[in-house]
């Protein structure tokens, strides 16, 4: 990770955050894949190859105050308009470290399409895609924003409630081939941010991407 955003992600996962002057950088985007923006404590980067001057024009005019403006929905409809682009929702940002040592649960790593929804999204997202199954759970690697490794977990229902979840989650750490791996939940999916943080990840930002359609 060599681009401008990867930097600012490094430096998240070590706790070390932009100066909180409610300002928000304007910078290009890491691949042509990867575009949005990133919220982080009272400062925010909007990484698009868009013209900066027009993106800041947009965030001036944004009837909200400058901390809030580049989440706010009117300034992202703006860009996602201007881009060409969609979204699904305003993703939580969570970072955790690598943990030594084999995975608690038993996994299997399956190769190929396996159908599912949760590692079909990650093909059309990550590169480097690996997934692993358990028993009554999935587990997705991959490569995401900026070559960062992020990770998704799914449980079915039926194997709900017994620990899966976080088990799965602290596995990715173990399994992560880097010092951090990174999970984007939605945060009205309490069920999922508390997934995670009973694995050790812990909130970073919160992070609005755009996918090319």
């Amino acid at each position: 990770m060599s681009h401008e955003l990867a930097r600012i992600l490094r430096a998240a996962a070590r706790g070390e955050f932009p100066p909180p002057d409610g300002e928000t950088e304007v910078i290009g985007q890491p691949s042509p894949r990867d575009a949005g923006v990133l919220a982080l404590t009272a400062r925010s980067v909007v990484f698009t190859d868009e013209d900066p001057d027009w993106v800041r024009a947009q965030l001036a005019a944004t009837p909200s105050d400058r901390l809030a403006a580049p989440m706010n929905p009117v300034f992202l409809a703006s860009l996602l308009a201007r881009t060409g682009r969609a979204m699904n929702t305003i993703d939580l940002l969570n970072v955790a470290w690598a943990l030594p040592g084999p995975p608690e649960v038993r996994l299997r790593e399956i190769t190929g399409d396996t159908g599912h929804p949760r590692v079909a999204r990650a093909l059309g997202q990550r590169t480097g895609v690996r997934v692993w199954a358990a028993d009554g759970g999935i587990l997705v690697l991959g490569r995401g924003v900026a070559g960062r490794w992020e990770c998704a977990v799914e449980v079915d229902e039926p194997a709900r409630g017994r620990g899966l979840g976080p088990a799965l989650a602290r596995a990715a750490r173990q399994l992560v081939p880097e010092p951090a791996v990174w999970a984007q939940v939605s945060p009205g999916n309490a069920r999922s941010v508390r997934t995670f943080q009973a694995a050790g990840f812990r909130a970073v930002g919160s992070e609005a991407l755009f996918a090319r359609v």
